[in-house]
Formats: C-alpha cells, structure tokens, sequence
C-alpha cells in the first residue's frame, strides 16, 4: 500500500475520508504553545464552518483505508475491491505542517481504517497528534477518530493532544449494527463514548478551579448515524440523539444518508441517498439543541417520521394551532422560538426591539422574521398579520403553495414550450 506515489495515496484516502461526515470544527480553547504552529481558537482541505459561522479549511484524510472489519455499508470494508492506500504518522505530520505553512489548510481531521487491531491503530493515530504538538509545536485545530474496542488507556491519551474525539455509533440499534457491522458490537461504542464524556467533564471541573489544570478535548466529542440503511423511524434516530447529547454531554450528532457503496443482500435497494430526510433529520436536531424542543415534541408512535414536506417547526405548530396566533410584542422568549420563521437570532432582536418600540409587520421583516411562515402564527397589537384563521389541512395548502409555484416556475424556465399549453389550461 505504502509503494505508491505519495500523490496517488493522498488522492486514494482524501476520496475515502469523504463518507465521514463529523468533522465541524467548533474551535477549541486549547492554549498552543508560544511560538508555536498555528492557532486552534481563532479557527479550527474540506470546509467546514465553526460555531461562530466562520468558514475554515481542515486536512481531511485517512491513515489507511484497509480494515479488518467487513461492515456491509462501509466502502472501506475488507471484502470490497477497491485500491488500498496508507500513510505513515511521520507522512501526516509533514503534510499537516507543510499544508498549513503554505496557508491551504487550517487544522487536521484524521481517521482511519482499523489495521492489525485497535489498539494498534490507535497509537498511530495517537503518534501522529503527538509529534505535531510535541514536535511541530502545532497549534491548530485537530480531530481525531476513537477506535472502537481500544485500550481504555489509550482512550485517555488521545484528547490530551486532540481538540475533538468522536467514536461514529454509525447505526441507530444494536439490532443494526448486530446485522450490518458484526465486528463492532455496541458496547465497543458505547464504551469509549461515556470515558470521553466523563474525562471532559472532569477537565471542565478542574479548569474551572485552576487555568493550569491540562485539558482534555476541548471542543468536545461528536458522532455519526447513517440514515436510510436500516428500518429504524426518524422517532428512534432523534430519540436516541437527545439521550447522546443530555446523558453524555455530547457537542454534535451528524446524519448521513446512506450512499450504497457495496453490493451487499443485507443492505436496502434505494434509488438514491434520501438526502432531504437527513436534511429534515438536521432541522430536528437544530430544534433540540436550540430551541428547548424535545423528541417526543416532534415525534410519536402516531407520526414516527418526519413530514418531508415540511420543516419539523412548522409541523409541530401546525398540530397545535390552539396555542397560537401569540402577540409579538408579549410573548415570552421561549414561546417566539417556537413560531415558524422566527430564529434564535430574530428571536433575540424581537426582545430588545420591543423594549423600545411597538413591532409590526415591517418591524419584523427588518429583524430577520420570515413572514411567509410566521405570519399564520402571530399578532401584532392585536392584529392578526395573516389577516384569518385556518385548520391545519387549509394552512398546508397555502404553505405548500409557493413551493409548487417555485417548482412549476422552475419546470418551465426547463422547457419553454409548456408556457402555451400552460397559459391554454389555466395552469399560470
């Protein structure tokens, strides 16, 4: 593997390393070194976005993409033919270095096939994020994958030197994973994901009394789930993702749709990723970590999937249009959150707008509001500002409408040649 050219391997495992999808940067509070290499705070070659909205550029590879396991959805599974490639740690740490000396890069994202066994890969993995903080005095933003099984220890080593650790979960169920990834038992996932919880934790304390305290993966843990390469409802995946983030403190949950890789009996026949489910499966999300919802908010044994049409916000007020319209200009905080097309962000500007002067429609469109959603849900000074009340079947329908519009729009800008028998039917 190591005999190609170096070009060809990075090309080989930068297009392997594409299917990971965790590797938001959030910045880190890591103190570097002076004098040393780069800076994990003021920033964190794939681009990704930090949680104060700024774009960064991380080195995103693998080590090697051979693997001793055959996880049926893995491209990277022992069984698939494919071109097998692999860097040494010394390769990653001088590519790293070079990469952000010449400004193309802004921080490491680093995971990797498991070869020989766990602890194996991990102490390379381990090796590489040691020499660039020890070695390269590298102060940029690292993420590092946990193995899966590693040594306890070894668990421990690795958010000394990296800003961010995640172990993937990959599937929603021990049922799934039992199916799809025999090799990797829940428990090996589990495992490491609650020592990282409370070594975090514990680093938070200690920093909290003395500044000198070492940290421990600043930035957090994240994990993966695949969506769509098993039965389980979108119920089961936001359930599972709100006791992630309140029993293990966990910084994100990443959804991706599963790309059928591998011709596998066990895995499902789709006609394409069902990418706009992990789109709703992200809003969902959002909702939980923002917005004070909770999964049995947005979901029940009733409605176990998300409504593709329509964002989760809406239709949760939808299904509870006793509560509102609310007034603008009262209503608390936590209650503006929950209005469809109102954001964390608007959200605030109305309270200290409001302070001052009395909000209206035009007030609100300035302050970021998207009325087309929101006007069905409020009032301002007493005003309903869309003017009626309708069911949730009706207000479907005129949500639904400009969409249809855009669509129709969109399909005859394609092929001109509808405009005349459009125009003849009534349809524009």
């Amino acid at each position: 593997m190591n005999d190609l050219p170096l070009a060809q391997r990075l090309e080989i495992l930068a297009d392997s390393a594409k299917y990971d999808v965790s590797c938001s940067s959030s910045g880190s509070s890591r103190k570097g070194v002076p004098g040393g290499l780069g800076s994990a705070a003021s920033s964190g070659i794939c681009h990704t976005w930090t949680a104060d909205g700024r774009c960064i550029s991380l080195f995103k590879i693998l080590l090697t993409n051979a693997c001793i396991y055959d996880c049926a959805y893995c491209i990277n599974r022992r069984s698939n033919d494919i071109p097998r490639a692999a860097l040494t740690p010394d390769e990653v740490v001088r590519l790293t270095a070079d990469f952000y000396r010449r400004n193309y890069i802004e921080g490491l994202f680093l995971s990797t096939g498991v070869v020989r066994s766990p602890d194996h890969t991990m102490e390379q993995l381990i090796a590489v994020a040691r020499r660039l903080r020890e070695e390269e005095r590298f102060n940029g933003y690292i993420h590092l994958k946990v193995v899966p099984g590693a040594d306890p220890l070894l668990v421990e080593e690795v958010g000394l030197y990296a800003d961010r650790v995640s172990v993937n979960i990959e599937l929603p169920s021990r049922q799934s994973l039992y199916l799809l990834a025999l090799d990797k038992p829940r428990d090996a996932v589990i495992k490491p994901m609650r020592q990282l919880s409370g070594l975090i934790e514990s680093a938070r304390e200690e920093r909290s009394k003395s500044r000198k305290a070492p940290q421990f993966a600043p930035a957090g843990q994240s994990t993966q789930l695949i969506v769509g390469a098993t039965p389980e409802s979108d119920r089961e995946i936001i359930t599972l993702s709100e006791g992630l983030y309140q029993r293990l403190g966990m910084k994100r949950v990443y959804y991706s749709a599963f790309i059928p890789v591998a011709s596998d009996n066990r895995l499902p026949a789709l006609a394409g990723p069902p990418l706009l489910r992990e789109h709703r499966l992200y809003q969902a999300d959002w909702l939980l970590r923002f917005y004070g919802f909770s999964a049995h908010e947005l979901l029940d044994e009733c409605r176990p999937n998300l409504d593709q049409r329509f964002d989760p916000k809406t239709c949760w007020a939808m299904r509870h249009l006793h509560l509102f319209p609310v007034e603008v200009n009262r209503a608390d905080y936590e209650v503006l959150l929950r209005v469809p097309g109102i954001g964390v962000r608007s959200a605030q500007r109305i309270v200290q707008a409001r302070r001052h002067t009395r909000l209206g429609e035009a007030e609100l469109k300035r302050l970021g509001v998207v009325l087309k959603r929101a006007r069905w849900f409020l009032t301002a000074g007493g005003r309903s500002l869309a003017g009626k009340t309708l069911d949730e079947a009706r207000l479907a329908e005129v949500l639904l409408a400009p969409n249809r519009q855009k669509a129709r729009q969109a399909q005859l800008e394609l092929f001109p040649s509808l405009v005349d028998s459009s125009a003849m039917t009534g349809e524009l």
